[in-house]
Formats: C-alpha cells, structure tokens, sequence
C-alpha cells in the first residue's frame, strides 16, 4: 500500500517552533524551580500574565510591592509571564549583595537590552561586565564636582529663563489667577540645560523654539499602546523577538534616533574643533570629555558610536527623570506651604538676593537639601530594577525567612536565568523601614543627616540609604549634575 505524505505547509512548521519554543520554556521553568529556593508569594491568577497585568494597571506599583512585603516577607516571588517567576528582595543585606554583582552575576535580560539598544545605543546604560566598566572609567571625569561645579551657572541661567516666562504669564493675566503647564516647562527648562552643560547646544525652546526631540518626548508620552505593545511589555522579556514586531512606538523611535543624529553631528564637529585630539583647549562640556576619552590611547578609550549613545542617554535622562522630579517638587510645596516658608526663610537668611555657589547648594542648605531628598524618596523616577542571573547564585539575607515547605533560612538560592528584582519605590517607603509616618512629605527626617534616618533605613546601602540612583556598578553618574540642577530648580521658582 502506497504511503500518502502531505506535504509540510508554513503552518506546520510555525506550529512545530511554537511547540519546540514552549517546550524549551518548560524545561527552563522547571530546571529554576528545582534549583531556586522556594519563596511565598501572591497566586498565580493568570498562566500567560501572570501579575504582570495586574501591576501594569496599578496607580502604585511600590506600593503593591510593598503590601506584598508585608504580606510574604522581606523576599518573596511574583508570577510572570509563562510560568515563570520574579524574585522580589526587600531585605537590605540581600540588596546589596544584588547591587555589588550588577552588570556581572545579574544583567538586564535580552527583551531590555534589545529595547534599550534601539532607544539609545550600547551606551552606559546597555552594557554590562568589562564593557560597562571600561564605559564608566571613560565617562566618569564627566561628572566629577569640578566638572559640575563649572556648569552650575547654567542651571541658574535656565531656571532665570522660565522663572521669567512664569512671571510675564501671571503679569500679563486679566485676573488674579494664571494656569501654568508647570511639566512642560520643566521639560524644557531641563533639556536646554543639558543641551548647554553637555554639549554647548542651547535647544532654545525656553524661547519658544521648535524642537524636533522634544515633540518626539511629547508624542512618546502622549502615545496610547497599542495590542502589540502591550503583548510586547507583558511577555517580551520571554519571547525577545516581540520587540521586532512593527508599532508606532519603533516609528517614533526611528524619528527619534534621526532627530539625535542630525543634531549630533553638527555638535560632535563643533567640539572636535574645540576639543580634539591635537587641541590644548580645556574641556569644559561632557561632550568634549567624552571626545578626549574617544581619542585616548588607553583603558579610558571610548568607540565613536558609544559616544553617541552616551549623548543619547544625557538628553533622555536631562529631558524626563530631572523634569517630573521637579514638578514633583513644586507639587509637594503647593501642597505643604509651611514647607515653602522655611526653604524661603533658609534662602533669604543666609544669601539674600544673592545666588548660592556650588559648594553651598551641596553643603549650605540643610532644609533645600530636606526637600530635595524627600522629593526623591516619595517619587523615584525609576520603580523597579529587573536583572536576570547569569550564573546560579546564592543571597545572604538579613532576617531569615521562612520558604514554602516551612525551613527557616537566612539565604536563598537562584537558579541561572531567573529573574530578580528590586523594588525602588516600594522600599523608599516601605513602613517597616521608614515608620509609621513614610506616607508624609516631612523634609525635617532628613536634618540630622542620615543618622538621624530610623536605623533599619540606615542598614540600605545607596546614596543616603535611598535607592533612587540605586548602588553598585550601576550607581546613577550622573546624580551629583541631577541633584545640583534640581537644587537650582528647586531655589528660584
């Protein structure tokens, strides 16, 4: 009898990686449960999601964390996507055993490489092990103090601008009252900072001038998601090649990365006059420290095409994380005039009309300082820090816990690819930490300086024991230029 074979159609052969695809995915699941120490946790709800949904629809990410914490303990595990399985630490001796192997033992998975690399390059921000070190070793004399210090009066100059714009609009209005688009603003007042600072491009919008990066910001922000980028964020970081699928998010980021260019090379030719490699000239913008360490013969050497990621990386940071940490901060002093009396009272007593210095914005100003920290605290501009172990591990934990076959342990074990996390938000006010009054904008906790921070917060390793800039290798470099241009902010509004 003759044998009949149908031929193998497209469909088939989809049908067949599909299967081979999950089937990998189940292996993989089972070989992290049977190696990764078994946590509590919320139920898994949902196979395909798991509480990725449900957190991408909450208003308070920290907070859902941190009942979690309060709920399972200091480490706990969240479902994702397919099976899979997020480890969240809260434990301060686990964080900064995490921290301390950032860029080596734990890396950014393949989904957020992918996604960043599109966005801004394999700069900083993308690397990881030797690469990030030798990155952050070249970009460092960037943002020393000394560099800083030369470029504060550009942050006076911005905040005079808009100070300015704000008192004609409220000069000008027909009655007592005037509306004020307090974000824009601060959007623009922050890019034409970091445009002068870093790289002698005044973006010119504080002027009224168009500005084909910031309408490209705009529309990011102004873009509603579409099915795709949903499916994209909630089960990317399981199928990578979800990012390859055609929205209008990758549409903007095209425009996006066309805009950068156009404007770098006009910048990067105008510095190399200035700043290379025969020149003596003194290097006074971050892109000319950037260009001086692409022209060195040494471990400080830096790829052309990694100082263009660099400079991507300071426009987005310089246009959205230092501009929704301010309006934050005008927020929370409409909210709290008491608070706007004493920074008023601390300003004027010890400067008058005068501008402070450098030195005295960072040393000077106990109360501004109060604030500042508070802002960061209550509104990280990054929630969450997702790695994945590149290598099986073992975290040593402060307060032992209990797993879910009921054995005390003081550390867990992580099985190589697994997800693990920590939860910025959630630990900047997580009430086991901070007491009962975390809730509060009180920028009085901060005036005895971090001793006098409740103990258990003084146990978290970062920058004052907070966890917005994060710690270790990936420790933000470019804090000390964040926190003089929002103290600067901060002042003249």
């Amino acid at each position: 009898m003759a044998l009949l074979v149908r031929p193998i159609s497209a469909l088939d052969l989809l049908v067949l990686l599909i299967c081979v695809y999950l089937g990998r995915l189940l292996i993989l699941v089972r070989h992290q449960k049977t190696k990764t120490s078994r946590l509590s946790g919320p139920p898994r709800n949902n196979w395909l999601f798991g509480a990725q949904r449900y957190l991408s629809n909450s208003d308070n990410v920290g907070l859902e964390f941190a009942k979690w914490a309060a709920e399972y303990g200091p480490v706990y595990e969240i479902p994702t996507a397919l099976g899979y399985s997020r480890i969240i630490l809260t434990d301060p001796k686990a964080i900064a055993h995490f921290c301390a192997r950032d860029t080596f033992t734990y890396i950014r998975g393949k989904h957020m490489k992918r996604m960043i690399d599109l966005l801004l390059g394999r700069g900083l921000i993308w690397a990881d092990g030797e690469s990030h070190r030798r990155q952050r070793k070249a970009v460092s004399s960037a943002f020393s103090n000394a560099a800083i210090r030369k470029v504060t009066s550009v942050f006076f100059d911005s905040a005079y601008k808009v100070k300015e714009v704000w008192d004609t609009t409220i000069d000008s209005s027909s009655s007592d009252e005037a509306i004020i688009d307090v974000q824009h603003w601060m959007n623009c007042v922050s890019l034409d900072s970091i445009g002068i600072a870093g790289f002698g491009h005044n973006f010119g919008t504080l002027q009224g001038k168009r500005s084909v990066v910031a309408e490209v910001f705009d529309a990011f922000n102004d873009l509603k998601p579409s099915i795709l980028e949903i499916v994209n964020f909630l089960l990317g970081p399981r199928i990578p090649f979800l990012s390859k699928l055609p929205t209008e998010r990758t549409k903007l980021t095209k425009r996006w990365n066309e805009s950068v260019a156009e404007i770098a090379e006009d910048m990067l030719a105008r510095t190399k006059q200035t700043y290379g490699e025969d020149s003596k000239t003194e290097e006074k913008s971050i892109i000319g420290l950037l260009l001086k360490a692409e022209n060195a013969d040494t471990d400080l050497y830096i790829y052309p095409e990694e100082v263009m990621a660099q400079m991507k990386v300071l426009i987005f940071a310089g246009y959205e994380t230092t501009s929704i940490s301010l309006t934050w901060a005008l927020i929370e002093l409409c909210k709290h005039p008491e608070a706007q009396t004493k920074l008023r009272e601390e300003l004027t007593s010890q400067f008058g009309a005068s501008d402070p210095t450098w030195d005295q914005l960072m040393t000077e100003l106990p109360y501004l300082d109060g604030v500042v920290h508070e802002i960061l605290r209550l509104h990280s501009p990054v929630e969450e820090a997702i790695r994945e172990a590149t290598e099986d591990d073992v975290i040593p934990l402060s307060t032992p816990i209990t797993d879910t076959s009921g054995i005390t342990i003081d550390r867990i074990t992580v099985a190589k690819g697994t997800q693990v996390s920590v939860p910025i938000t959630c630990m900047n006010y997580l009430e086991s930490l901070w007491g009962p009054d975390v809730s509060e904008f009180k920028p009085e906790r901060w005036m005895n300086g971090v001793e006098g921070l409740p103990h258990k917060v003084q146990e978290v390793q970062g920058y004052r024991h907070l966890l917005s800039f994060m710690d270790g290798p990936r420790i933000c470099l470019g804090r000390g230029f964040a926190l003089a241009e929002f103290k600067v902010r901060v002042v003249l509004p």
